[in-house]
Parts: C-alpha cells; structure tokens; sequence
C-alpha cells in the first residue's frame, strides 16, 4: 500500500530525473508537497527547481505497490 505522507529527499539531478522518470510511467496524478507548496511530481523542471535537496512528502492519488518500493530509495526518516 502506498504511504500518502511518504518523506523524500532527492539529492541531485540525476535522483530528480530518476524519480520523475518513475512518476511519469505512472497513470495517476503524483504530487509534491512541502508546507503549502504543491508540485507535479512528473515535472521534470518544476520538481528540479523546488524539490532539489528538500524534504517533501509524496501524495500519490492511487495506491501502486510497483512505485511505493521504486521510491523507497528516496525515503527519509
């Protein structure tokens, strides 16, 4: 089951695109969150120009058991 409140924390480039690359194969709206800010997290520029080296919460719209486990790699305490 996916965590809605899921903590990331993507570190470099590489890790934005990485990720954004594993958002966008997904048919269900994914997004960022961080205090009042909201992203598209299949925005390669706009999750590069916010979400770079933050700490933000995924909120995805359906439950993926596939994405769950691929962004675990991004997950902080």
């Amino acid at each position: 089951m996916m965590n809605n409140n899921m903590k990331i924390k993507l570190n470099s480039p590489k890790e934005v695109e990485e990720f954004v690359n594993m958002a966008s194969k997904c048919d269900f709206d994914i997004d960022l969150k961080s205090g009042q800010t909201y992203l598209d997290a299949k925005s390669f520029l706009g999750v590069l120009t916010q979400a770079l080296e933050r700490e933000m919460y995924v909120i995805c719209h359906r439950k993926d058991r596939v994405f769950s486990r691929a962004i675990r790699k991004f997950a902080v305490a």
